[in-house]
């Protein structure tokens, strides 16, 4: 999915899809680093883009907070 796409989704997504979407993503990040803390992962870059995603999710929420208030 391209990142245009990306962020046109989380703008679709309602307050509580996107909590849960940021703590699948804590999660992700969780277990990634675990990987990589005992030599098992590969695509050392996922953790990056994870990174990224999240930060992502937590502007669309504050964007989101913001708008309502």
């Amino acid at each position: 999915m391209k990142m245009k796409e990306y962020r046109e989704d989380l703008q679709s997504k309602t307050a509580e899809e996107l909590q849960q979407q940021l703590v699948d993503a804590k999660k992700e990040l969780f277990n990634l680093r675990f990987q990589n803390a005992t030599n098992q992962l590969d695509n050392t870059s996922r953790i990056k883009d994870v990174r990224r995603n999240i930060a992502r999710i937590q502007t669309v929420i504050s964007q989101k907070s913001k708008a309502e208030a």
